[in-house]
Formats: structure tokens, sequence, C-alpha cells
């Protein structure tokens, strides 16, 4: 802490934002829960971030004066000048709202003021104190970093900003740089931009650099809206024009109000002194005990400062030790991007490799002309070593256009020979954020980055299940509260967008850069929380290998034959137009088959059928769960509708749509495949989706069909069998399961004569569905559907399952407990898939769908991590076994298809099987084995 100093007789008065700290503190901590097991993540951040603020605070400009400013209520006078107001925002997570009173009850603990007033919001109550305390001559400090708030700035009368979480005062050269006019006329220039976040209009088109030229240009808003004739732009004329009542109408709702009479009188703000008994009490009622530490090992809490001396940093001086437990602290280092560098001339890229070599590690990312890593051709590469060290490389940027010249830049062979032995150097540590795109991009121009760490992976391996992406641009958000240059700014969109190749090299460079420095912030941020939180194995051992055995994938694509999916396309558009004359005939009449609303006025107007159940719209529901009931109540036109869905879904989602991405000189597929995906760390499949061909109709299969090896070359398909319940059996400890599995017995025989006292092949069907339905945690009412029976009986089948296996009911008990105890399941290898709010919300159908998916979560969570394992290994395993020409082609959940030369089938099935078969060794051994169905063929049809 800064040592005091003779404090002035100012007045100096805190407003703090309460708002923008709730948030802050709930989206940086994980969920918690206090000994009374009410959700208090919030609650604990905001604690330590008021703590911290308090201990932040330089001494000779500490507050005499401090209130925490929150929102009363949601409706206001902007809610009756315009319905739409803030009607966007959604509402407060679940778990959020029962924090609120114990978040004001957390600043009363400290002493401070905490004020709120119904009818106003938090801003204009600021902006009610900083002008009545400007008017007595005070300073003000408003604590926040709300663009709205920054009207009031005033340094000539004392008046500033203290952004926090970025440790910067904010003040009229501050506001200038941001909006480029000063704080008085940020409302003008708000009122023109609109805010989509609380649904202020604005005038449609104009963005902040418009709306602040715009300013700048006429003064203020009115005379914007007066000098339309001297605006050359049409598009943007005719804009204003247009909408003029709508910018109106934006400044009224973004002025704060000023002069409403203050809640409590600015004297009783004073800081008289913080007594530990509130603040004892109330970190001992929430169980916080790190910080009840931090209070008790600091004695007693001294007086703020005032006119007779002291200061209000000393409230927290000697408790100032970090907690075992608290938010990350945020990253203190503004985003500079006027420090990012150019990189245009051999003895600067020399210097930037020398600086990554002497570091050990440096953030690497690729800018392309499309996002398409097959084809992309390289625009540049940017690198950071530090937080706003960071370069970009421009190899590949054009004119603007025809007429122009392209920029002066490095060739991009000198670029590649200089990078390459330090890309490829396993003593520097590579890192990116969907280093997948990357990794391939570098493997297309001949270099093989390694090794590697992916942020975007470890933001996933951290918090999958969590409700905000892993993309660069919202986590630059969540963890640093900093906004990332939008592409459209740089590129635009529709039809006028053009390529990152034409964009200036100053603005490129702002960009690309900043997304390096980005990446290598929440490297520096996230990297330490694997080992933290026990995730670092999953990351190590699981996740991090696979970013370059699918990008080899990916690169490596699987043929296609056009032309058998040109005549299928046919076959489908021939029984297509079958089936719906046999629909129209069933349904007495034709009608839009594809129309929701036409087919339930069929099915339950004109047809009459009967029990069925209408949404919120008003209309009949027509999903598949409908017309699978009424199929099988023997309803033909819902049998032949089903039907119609199918083949339509087929036709337009493969036989036409792969035709169409089918890259011209490899001949070959190339699906894009996802870490991120799936919340249970499954592998997933895009551009075009190869994971969801439905194999048990003849439709399905023929699709399959269309995917072929290379002449010479077999497909050979290896795939996990009953991979599930085996775990199921390994995990829940099922003495029977695990017998029949090591005997090779037929599972679901077994469990047909345990739950139905015989196994024939009514029973066996039945059977199967109860084994897989129990382990995605279905309820009776559930099975009894699927099963067609009535619900008492799905309810006692359950019970007959739990009762000849009680470790799959233990299972499922002791999971549901841990997940409601700690938020997250966590898979035999450590992966964390995360629940909260959901899992504990009062919501009976959110709740029990977040406790069906924990359920099932560990398990199948398990079986992804097994086959990742596999996966990582395969390419060693078979360049040992002289198989280095047999390629790993696709991942379909529990299936790899690879591409075989002729006459080699037989060895690689034996190395194949036996890298999937031992995949979970030698980190452990599980109970059961791990059986693999091998085949091969002409085709994938063939093969599986």
């Amino acid at each position: 802490m800064p040592e005091a100093t003779t404090p002035t007789a100012t007045p100096h008065l805190y407003l703090v934002d309460g708002s923008s700290y709730i948030f802050r503190a709930y989206h940086r901590l994980p969920p918690l829960t206090n000994r009374h097991g009410v959700p208090a993540g919030a609650v604990y951040g905001y604690t330590t971030m008021l703590w911290k603020l308090a201990g932040d605070l330089s001494r000779a400009d500490g507050p005499t004066h401090m209130a925490v400013i929150l929102d009363a209520s949601e409706s206001t006078h902007r809610n009756v000048m315009y319905d739409q107001y803030k009607a966007h925002r959604p509402p407060p997570p679940e778990d959020l709202v029962p924090q609120f009173p114990l978040i004001r009850t957390a600043t009363r603990a400290f002493s401070i003021p905490c004020i709120e007033e119904d009818g106003l919001e938090a801003d204009d109550i600021i902006a009610c104190y900083a002008l009545a305390a400007k008017a007595k001559g005070w300073k003000v400090t408003i604590v926040s970093s709300d663009k709205d708030l920054m009207q009031l700035i005033d340094e000539d009368a004392g008046i500033d900003m203290l952004d926090t979480m970025n440790d910067r005062r904010i003040g009229r050269e501050q506001v200038m740089e941001k909006f480029g006019v000063p704080p008085e006329k940020v409302g003008d220039v708000l009122a023109l931009m609109g805010d989509s976040v609380d649904n202020v209009p604005g005038v449609p088109g104009i963005g902040p650099k418009t709306a602040s030229q715009l300013i700048q240009q006429f003064g203020d808003l009115e005379t914007v809206l007066a000098s339309t004739d001297q605006i050359t732009k049409p598009k943007l004329k005719q804009s204003l024009i247009d909408h003029a009542d709508a910018a109106r109408l934006s400044r009224e709702l973004v002025r704060l109000v000023c002069d409403s009479p203050l809640p409590e009188p600015l004297e009783d703000l004073a800081l008289k002194g913080i007594p530990p008994e509130p603040l004892r009490d109330f970190l001992t009622d929430q169980g916080f005990k790190t910080l009840l530490a931090r209070l008790e090992s600091g004695g007693s809490v001294p007086t703020p400062r005032s006119s007779s001396g002291g200061g209000f940093n000393d409230v927290m001086a000697s408790l100032d030790r970090k907690p075992t437990v608290e938010p990350a602290a945020p990253d203190r280092q503004e985003v500079d991007r006027s420090k990012y560098e150019t990189v245009i001339d051999e003895a600067a890229l020399d210097r930037w490799i020398a600086n990554a070599r002497a570091t050990g590690y440096l953030a690497l990312d690729t800018e392309t002309d499309c996002i398409d890593c097959q084809v992309a051709k390289l625009a540049g590469i940017s690198l950071a070593v530090a937080p706003n060290r960071a370069c970009y490389i421009p190899t590949g940027h054009s004119g603007a256009d025809l007429y122009s010249d392209a920029p002066s830049q490095l060739p991009q062979d000198v670029v590649l020979a200089k990078l390459k032995p330090l890309l490829e150097d396993p003593a520097i540590l590579k890192i990116g954020h969907n280093f997948k795109y990357d990794w391939v991009m570098f493997s297309r121009l001949g270099i093989e980055v390694a090794p590697v760490d992916d942020t975007m992976v470890i933001s996933f391996d951290l918090d999958a299940g969590r409700s905000f992406g892993h993309g660069l641009e919202e986590l630059a958000k969540l963890h640093f509260e900093h906004e990332c240059i939008p592409f459209k700014q740089l590129c635009g969109s529709g039809a006028k967008q053009i390529t990152f190749d034409k964009v200036p090299l100053p603005q490129a460079t702002e960009y690309a850069a900043e997304d390096a420095d980005i990446c290598l912030r929440l490297w520096l941020r996230m990297k330490p929380r694997l080992a933290q939180e026990n995730v670092a194995r999953v990351y190590e051992r699981v996740d991090k290998p696979l970013v370059a055995v699918i990008g080899r994938m990916e690169r490596r694509g699987i043929r296609v034959d056009r032309e058998y999916l040109a005549r299928l396309s046919a076959e489908f558009s021939k029984d297509i137009a079958a089936l719906e004359e046999k629909i129209y005939e069933a349904a007495c009449g034709p009608f839009t088959i594809g129309s929701p609303q036409q087919l339930g006025d069929v099915l339950y107007g004109r047809l009459g059928l009967k029990g069925g159940r209408k949404g919120k719209s008003g209309h009949y529901s027509t999903d598949v769960n409908e017309l699978e009931r009424l199929a099988a109540e023997g309803v033909e036109c819902a049998t032949l509708v089903l039907d119609w869905r199918q083949l339509t879904k087929l036709r337009s989602t493969y036989t036409d749509a792969l035709q169409a991405v089918i890259n011209p000189e490899t001949g070959r597929v190339h699906t894009s495949f996802s870490l991120t995906g799936a919340q249970t760390g499954r592998l997933s499949s895009n551009d075009p989706n190869l994971q969801n061909i439905p194999i048990r109709t003849e439709a399905g299969r023929k699709i399959r069909d269309a995917f072929v090896a290379d002449p010479g070359h077999k497909l050979l398909s290896a795939d996990y069998s009953q991979i599930e319940l085996r775990l199921a059996a390994h995990m829940a400890d099922v003495p029977q399961l695990k017998d029949a599995f090591r005997n090779g017995d037929d599972i679901h025989s077994l469990t047909a004569e345990e739950l139905f006292g015989a196994s024939d092949r009514e029973s066996r069907n039945k059977a199967k569905t109860v084994n897989f339905a129990i382990l995605y945690g279905i309820s009776s009412w559930g099975l009894a559907g699927r099963l067609g029976v009535p619900k008492d009986e799905g309810k006692a089948i359950i019970d007959r399952y739990f009762e000849r296996f009680p470790g799959i009911r233990d299972y499922i008990h002791g999971t549901l407990s841990f997940v409601r105890q700690h938020g997250y399941t966590r898979t035999l290898f450590g992966r964390k898939t995360h629940f909260e709010p959901n899992i504990r919300s009062p919501n009976p159908s959110i709740r029990g769908g977040a406790e069906r998916a924990a359920i099932n979560a560990p398990i199948q969570g398990t079986s992804a991590d097994l086959i990742k394992r596999a996966m990582a290994r395969m390419d060693g395993a078979l360049a040992d076994a002289g198989l280095s020409d047999v390629k790993m082609l696709l991942q379909v959940h529990d299936e790899l298809v690879f591409e075989v030369p002729d006459g080699r089938e037989e060895a690689a099935a034996e190395v194949i099987k036996g890298v999937m078969a031992e995949a979970a060794g030698p980190a452990m051994q599980l109970d059961v084995p791990l059986d693999v169905e091998v085949g091969w063929g002409a085709n994938w049809g063939a093969a599986h």
C-alpha cells in the first residue's frame, strides 16, 4: 500500500456502479454455493472486488464519501417513452437472481451506503449525485466503464471515472479517444449509433465511426438532422431523413436524469469508519472461510480518511493477502493497438523471431482470403510475445481494386523460410486460438507447427457447459472486458464485402495483431487454471494431441462419387414425388406437406384425429414425437409424412449438398472437425456434417455408399461395440454386466432375461431400449412412451431394472448428488462438464433436462476421451508397424474410418483394433474389455 499523505479538505465522492460489479463477478467465478446451499458465486466475487477496490485506491486520492448504486427495478420513464427499451435483454441467469439481496447485504456489511430508487436507473442516480456533489465543489469519481456515464465527465469541475478492471482513469482525453467527441457530446453520438443491448434504435446503418464524424462536423444531433442537404452519401442522407424521429427518441433515452431528489443526503455518504463486526458476521453467515481468515488475520479495521486524517485504503491494508479462492484477477494492462508493428522488411522479421526465441513461446495466427482452410490463400501472419507486443507480417495483400498497387510487403517464400525453423522448433511453444485452422494452413505451406497450445481448447476443457462460448471475441470480453475489432468493420458484409487481403495494412495490422495479443493474454490467464482446477490431464493427454491429428484428417478428406450422388438425388426425388401422391390420398386432398401448421390442420381438423397438443402459437404440434405416436396408432398419413421428411432431408442435406462441397482439386470432401462443438467432449463435424448420416434406414445406408476409396484402396471401418454400456458396467460396478461383457454374452438378451424372465426377439428389443434409455436418465413416462406401454408399467420396468442392477441406480444417484454439490460432472480422465445453473433450476423441465444430461455425461464423455486417445496414438502405431500408407480419414462418434492399400487390410485391422482396445491404458485398467468391430470394402457402406 502507498504511504499515507496529508489529506486535503476537499471532499471526494466515489460512486460505484454496482450493477457492473455484479455481472463481472458472476461471469468471472465458477458457480459456488454458500453454507446454506444458496448460489453465491457472484456474491463472493462481488465481495472480493469491493475489497480489492478499497485496497487499490491511492491514499492521497481516496474517497471521503462513497456509495454503491444499484438498479431497483426494470421499469423507468424510458419504458413509458419507448416500450421496446431493453426489450431484447434476456432475464438474469436463474442462479444470479437469489444473489441480488445477498449482494446488497454484502455492501452494507462494509458499512458502505447501498442506494437504489424505484423509477430510476443506477446511471440516473449516479448522475444526480455527481452533479449535486459538483455543485458543492466536491471531487467525484465514478467507478465504472459504462459509456453512458462518460457523458458526466468534467475534469475541470473534478468529475472523472475509474475503470477498475483495466486500472485506468477515464477523463476527457480518453473519451475523445473513444468517441472522437468531448463528454458533453457523447449523448449525441449514442443517439445516432443506437445501442443493441438496451435496444436504443438509433439510425440504421450508422455505427460509432460515422456517428462521431457527423457530430464532429455538425456539432450536435439536431444540427445533423437539420443539415441532411449537406450530406453527400445518398444512403446515409436518406437514413437520417427516414429515421430522424428515432434519433430524437434515442437522444432522450440516453439522456441521464440529473435533477431528481437525492435518496440520501450527500453528507450521509461519509465514510465514518468500517467496524469489523458486520463484515465478520456476513462472512461467517455465508461460509466465506478464506475472506474471513483475511479479516481475522488483520485485527481491527482502521478508520477511513476524513478531515481528521487516516485513509480509506487502511480499511483493508493489513488484510491484503490473496485468498485461496477468488475471481481471476483482471488483465490490468489495457490493449494498446498503437504499439502493434507492421513487419515489411527482413531486419524487423529477424528481430521478432529473436524475440520469440528469447521468450520461449509466441502466439500465432494466420489471416486468409476465405474461411475454408483447404483452399484459402495466406494474406499474412501475426505474432505476439507479450501483451501489447504483437506484429503483423503481410505476405499476400493486394490493392483494394484493379487500379491499386499492392502494398510494400515481404515475399511469402522469404517469410515462410525464416519462420519455418522457429515454428517447427520443439523448444518454442506456439499458441493459437482454434489453432487447427492455422495448423492446416501452415501444413499446406510445408510447415509442421509443433509444439502447440490451443486457447480455445483450454477454455473448453475448463468451462464446457457454461453459459458462454469459446470464441476469441467472446473470451476477450469475458476475461478482459475488451471489445475486439469486428471483422465486418474492416471487410464489410453482403455484396460489398471484401476479402482480408484487400484491407489496408494499418487496419489489417490492428486487427490481426490484436488476435495474437488477445490469444497470448488468454493463455497467460487460463493455462495456470488447468492444474489448479484438475483438468490438466484431459487437456494434455486427450484434447491437445488431437489438434494436429484432426488437422491431418481434414487435409486428407474422403473421396465421394459425384455421379452416384446425382443418381441417388434423382432416385430420392422420384420417391418423394410418389410419397406426396400417397400423402394427398391419405389426407383426403393436397396441402403443403412442409408446413407444420397445414399438416396439423389436416391431421386434427380434416381427418378428425384425437389427442393433438397445441403449442404457444395455438397451432397443433407435428414434431417427430407426435408423428411417431400417430404412426404407432396406425395413422397412415403420419407414417408417410415421416418417410417424406426423412427423404427430403437426406436429399437436401446430403445427396445434393455433398456434390456442392467436393473440392475440385482433390475430388474429395474435407469436413471440419471441432474439439469444442459438443459439451461432453465428443468431436463434432461440419461443412459438411458427416456424423448425422442415418444408418438404421435403407435410404441412409445408401448415402454411405457414396463415400469411396481411391483406386487400389479399400475403406476400413473400426467401431467400438456397445462402448457406453461397457463403460456403464465399469463405472457403476455392475457384476452381472461386467461378467457378461468378459464372457462375450449378448448384453441385451441378459437384460431381457433379468427384466422379463426370457429372451426372444420382442423382449430383447425392449431390453435394448431400456439399457440405453436408463443411461440417459429417462423418466418412467419417457420409457413408457418409447416402449408403447402405460406409464405405470414404464415405472415398474425401471424399478425392476434398478432391483436387478443396483449399481446403475447407485451410479445415477451418486452422479446427481455430485453435480448438485459441485455444479459439474467428471469423466474417468477428468473431463468436466458444467451444469450450473440449470441443475438447480426451480423449473422442473429445465432441471430435469440438466439431470438427464448429467447422468449420461460421464459415460459419453469417457467414451469420447477413449476414442480421442486412440486417435492420438494411431498414426504412430501404424508407422511403427510399417503401415504409414494407411490413412485415418473420419471419426464418427464411436467409429474411425481409414483408407488402406489393397492387400494390407488384415495387417491394418490388427493394429487399429489393438490401439482402440488399449486406449484406456496405461492411465487406467477397465474392468471390461473394449471390443472393436472391423470391416472393409470399396465404399463406406460396404465397410460398415
